[in-house]
């Protein structure tokens, strides 16, 4: 399994309609993707203009060709990008160790 991790800032003042945004863009758009099999968001403590977006997928292909070659890539930036003040940086991480119950 790969988590996908995008770190998003977003202008101030924007967190309630981006928390709706983000919410309403996986629920509809990425989680009918191929390979998605869950998500998490993360908001900023000392920083709330900055987000966390993590998604674990089955392969590294299943996102980064899958959804991101596919139309849904476009709906899903449609809901979300309006809000980005820069482009989120994306990374994709393996699995190394575990504790606890979190994803």
């Amino acid at each position: 399994m790969i988590l996908e991790v995008a770190d998003i800032r977003i202008p101030a003042g924007q967190q309630a309609a981006f928390d709706e945004a983000i919410q309403r863009g996986v629920d509809s758009v990425i989680s009918q993707a191929r390979g998605f099999r869950g998500y998490k968001v993360n908001r900023g403590v000392e920083s709330p203009e900055r987000y966390l977006l993590m998604i674990w997928w089955d392969t590294l292909e299943d996102h980064t060709v899958g959804f991101r070659q596919s139309p849904a890539f476009a709906a899903w930036r449609a809901i979300v990008g309006p809000f980005f003040a820069q482009p989120p940086q994306v990374e994709h991480f393996e699995l190394v160790a575990k504790s606890g119950s979190e994803g």
